[in-house]
């Protein structure tokens, strides 16, 4: 994929919709027509907003809805999953086929637009300046909201000023929907990862700009945290950590499966054996008294058990990979191919994200994943459990209210209940700014029984109330699931921390509060069943530096590092600090020895995916290193504390350890 191409188009697109979408904002809040005052409730709606924010921010939301839905729709005409190119031509055409069948006279029932409008405009009868501009946004807005019922994430119906300040200009050579379809070639549209790398590349200005304000002494607020901490992950690493994680987990309980044929980067182990007793949990501060009960690697009956999580999905490239690896595991198991996507989606992937525009592409590429495999998907009704975590608040009068306690506690009688809820609620406010970070003292059990009760007292008193608790539930019912597998590439920041954030950290994750990477490293530990799988891509600092020597000593001393790989320095152009991907069990096995792939010889980026292929299928290549939890203890001194990258070059100089 031409990543140079997107990069360009994304940057050029932002500021062309923003001088377009602000230009169509000051002419509606100026002019006064009898088309605006049709839509007198959406141009005060409009001010109320501004007011209410700003005109900056106006334009920018808006501008943004629109190149995502612009993109989408390109997306999905290019794949034929529209009857209709709604913003692409038919071949001898140019002008949007949506529009040219509307020009001869035929407009599809399904789609919720006023036909008499469109056809008196394109016939003259409705005297305007540019009338197939005007139809065509008559049938672009009908489109939209026609693919409300199927995604709602993205296509949320356009009935306010956003539908106001859509571009003017949408059909000559110069738009910015000839914009998009010179950028979106069929062949870029092959592949759903398309949809992340455009959203990286569209915040990438904002980004910077972040990145210049931490530079300068500045804090990140919540709002600038998902820009500064967006980072995509290229394919190769998705595939590497996926590889090693969720692939790992099935070969070790399906050892004759032929899975591994699909999976390039996986590193056989000898001694994987699915346990078989009863899971026990382990509280995250204890040190595991009972290393025997989680030796193994976690049961797993069906693939409809599976549970793979994202704790920062991003636009959702993690899951996209592990959607194809699990449909390919379904099909092995011999389930009924249409069956199989809605499965993936309703039982297996689950993501957790801070930024609502994330989420939502995260959303729509799982969904397009789908339709690629099940043509008639969109009529299923199925949503992919994409959570966004945003703070609910309340006010410390409503949680010691004893009204709504009251009418509560005649259903939950036990105290530790109410005083989980209790906390869970107050907690809430902070969503938006830790995520996933968020320990949340409901069990999903108690979850599912303070739902129950809610429903069981609704009234009209207590509804809107209750409508945010049970706002609450649902996302802490994400934070307080258990994964098999938990794979992220988790948010980087130590510097620019904003004083919430930094006393959250410093409250909760006190051994790793250094940069948010290594306290979702622990969380993610939280999250994932004993004995279950994670899969990371982080800075590799954590392997020499002191401030990070206890999550060296978690790492290695209570759980087990089954892969990892250092890139070399500036081996990732993606990101401004030396990366490292590896793969953990969720349980301390001394004596199991991980693969280890040291690329620091490798110069570039172009380098590190070769050579770690190379590694994984020969390992007598001579960067590749197998060493265990125990062979680390061989090294004079304090071994834990000990840099792990010189550790293992150590360890092999000495011959004691080998490939």
């Amino acid at each position: 994929m031409d990543t140079r191409t997107l990069e360009r188009f994304a940057r050029s697109a932002r500021r062309q919709l923003h001088e377009q979408v602000a230009a169509r904002l000051e002419r509606v809040l100026r002019t006064d027509s009898a088309e605006l005052r049709e839509h007198a409730a959406a141009v005060q709606k409009l001010k109320d907003e501004i007011k209410a924010t700003s005109r900056a921010a106006v334009v920018e939301r808006v501008a943004y809805t629109w190149f995502n839905r612009f993109c989408a729709l390109r997306f999905m005409d290019v794949n034929h999953y529209t009857a209709l190119g709604v913003v692409s031509p038919a071949e001898g055409f140019t002008q949007p086929e949506l529009l040219q069948e509307a020009k001869q006279g035929h407009i599809d029932d399904a789609l919720p637009v006023d036909r008499q409008r469109v056809f008196d405009l394109l016939g003259g009868r409705l005297p305007t300046r540019e009338p197939q501009q005007e139809a065509y946004r008559l049938l672009l807005v009908g489109a939209c909201n026609g693919y409300y019922g199927a995604m709602p994430f993205l296509f949320e119906p356009i009935a306010d000023y956003t539908e106001l300040l859509m571009p003017d200009d949408l059909l000559s050579e110069g738009s910015i929907l000839q914009a998009v379809r010179d950028a979106l070639t069929p062949d870029a549209c092959q592949d759903e990862e398309v949809i992340g790398w455009l959203y990286q590349f569209y915040i990438a200005e904002k980004k910077e700009a972040v990145d210049e304000k931490v530079k300068a002494g500045g804090k990140v607020e919540p709002d600038e945290l998902p820009a500064k901490t967006s980072l995509y992950t290229p394919d190769w690493i998705v595939r590497f950590l996926v590889d090693n994680s969720l692939g790992r987990l099935w070969m070790a309980n399906r050892p004759q499966s032929r899975l591994t044929e699909r999976m390039e980067y996986h590193i056989a182990s000898q001694d994987d054996a699915p346990r078989t007793d009863t899971i026990h949990r382990v509280h995250p501060d204890q040190h595991p008294a009972d290393a025997e009960r989680t030796r193994y690697i976690v049961s797993v009956r069906s693939p409809e058990e599976l549970r793979v999580g994202d704790s920062a999905a991003g636009s959702g490239h993690m899951l996209l990979y592990a959607f194809d690896l699990l449909y390919a595991i379904y099909e092995e198991e011999g389930y009924n191919p249409p069956d199989i996507p809605r499965l993936i989606l309703e039982k297996n992937l689950y993501g957790m994200e801070i930024d609502a525009r994330s989420a939502a592409l995260a959303a729509f590429a799982l969904t397009m994943k789908a339709r690629r495999y099940d043509r008639r998907f969109f009529r299923r009704g199925v949503r992919p459990n994409i959570c966004v975590l945003h703070s609910v608040h309340f006010t410390v009068q409503e949680l010691s209210s004893t009204a709504w306690l009251r009418k509560l506690g005649a259903n939950l009688l036990d105290l530790p209940v109410q005083e989980a809820l209790l906390h869970d609620l107050a907690a809430a406010a902070l969503l938006d700014n830790v995520g996933s970070l968020l320990r949340p003292r409901l069990t999903l059990a108690q979850i599912a029984r303070v739902t129950a009760a809610i429903d069981e007292g609704d009234d009209l008193f207590t509804q809107g109330f209750n409508d945010r608790v049970r706002d609450v539930l649902a996302q802490m019912a994400y934070l307080a699931r258990e994964y098999h597998v938990v794979v992220a590439n988790p948010p980087y920041l130590g510097k620019g921390l904003d004083e919430e954030l930094k006393d959250f950290l410093a409250t909760n994750y006190a051994d790793v509060k250094s940069d948010l990477f290594a306290a979702f490293v622990v969380r993610n530990t939280e999250l994932t069943l004993p004995s279950g799988q994670l899969g990371f891509m982080t800075p590799f600092v954590w392997m020499f530096i002191s401030s990070y020597e206890k999550l060296r000593e978690f790492l290695i001393a209570r759980k087990t590092i089954t892969a990892l790989v250092q890139l070399e320095y500036s081996g990732f152009e993606g990101a401004t600090v030396p990366i490292c991907i590896f793969t953990l069990e969720n349980a301390h096995r001394p004596d199991f020895k991980g693969g280890y792939i040291r690329l620091s010889d490798f110069k570039g980026a172009d380098n590190q995916a070769p050579k770690t292929l190379e590694a994984v299928h020969n390992p007598a290549c001579g960067w590749f290193y197998r060493a265990s939890a125990a062979d680390f203890k061989k090294i004079p001194g304090a071994p834990i504390a000990y840099w792990v990258s010189d550790a293992l070059k150590q360890l092999y100089d000495n011959r004691l350890i080998g490939f």
